[in-house]
């Protein structure tokens, strides 16, 4: 597959904006390694090669492991997750595919005993950036496989 356009240089001054949201949530009180699980997990559902190269060497570095990664995708058949975890991936999953155009009360339930009002905040701005940067990837076709570890760290 080839790549359409490269977007990083093309629309360097266009992804300004996307770039200042990541950095934003640098600051958030949500641990690095679940804002790159949602990361992972969302890319998943897009299908989105670059990020999944990126998020799970990130990840390996972090000290993640192998099975946790790749249960990823029946993350609620297994217990290998937390209970704060599993919230964020159903918040995750619920805002990035926004089934019946709505997140289900019983998904904000549960992120609420998991999070504080300012974390859903942050958890949704870290759900929307890395469905951003995924239909941007997947859009102009990035090529996958050659992220090394802390290449985009902000």
């Amino acid at each position: 597959m080839e790549q359409r356009i490269n977007p990083y240089e093309k629309g360097h001054n266009s992804m300004r904006g996307l770039f200042g949201l990541s950095s934003g949530l640098s600051k958030s009180t949500i641990e690095k390694s679940l804002q790159d699980l949602i990361s992972f997990r969302v890319s998943q559902i897009n299908g989105c090669a670059y990020c999944l190269d990126m998020h799970s060497k990130d990840l390996r570095a972090e000290g993640e492991t192998e099975q946790r990664l790749y249960m990823m995708d029946a993350w609620r058949e297994t217990t290998l997750y937390t209970e704060r975890e599993r919230a964020a991936f159903a918040w995750a999953e619920a805002v990035t595919k926004l089934t019946d155009k709505n997140v289900p009360d019983k998904v904000y339930e549960d992120a609420r005993k998991q999070f504080s009002d300012e974390e859903i905040v942050d958890l949704t701005l870290a759900v929307i950036a890395i469905n951003s940067f995924n239909r941007i990837n997947v859009a102009f076709r990035v090529p996958a496989g050659n992220y090394v570890v802390g290449m985009h760290a902000v």
